[in-house]
């Protein structure tokens, strides 16, 4: 019983470690350069055009929420005269 638990423990751990590992190109200092660059970009949109549509798509979601809260608000204050 407990060589087949120690078989089992160690049959685990070599699938576990011997998993393949990805090798991923480190690109930190690119990145680095890219962010720290002084272009007059600001860093918010210095990712490229993913960065500037979701910049976009916030500022469309942020002031269209403003507005109808707004209008919700204003119909709120005036409620509807009965018959």
């Amino acid at each position: 019983m407990l060589r087949n638990l120690l078989a089992l423990h160690q049959i685990s751990q070599k699938t576990v470690s011997t998993a393949s590992q990805r090798q991923f190109e480190n690109k930190v200092r690119e990145k680095q350069k890219l962010f720290q660059e002084d272009n007059g970009i600001p860093v918010h949109l210095k990712g490229g055009v993913a960065d500037a549509l979701l910049y976009r798509a916030t500022m469309i979601l942020t002031v269209g929420g403003t507005i109808y809260a707004m209008y919700q608000l204003a119909m709120a204050s005036f409620p509807k005269k009965q018959g």
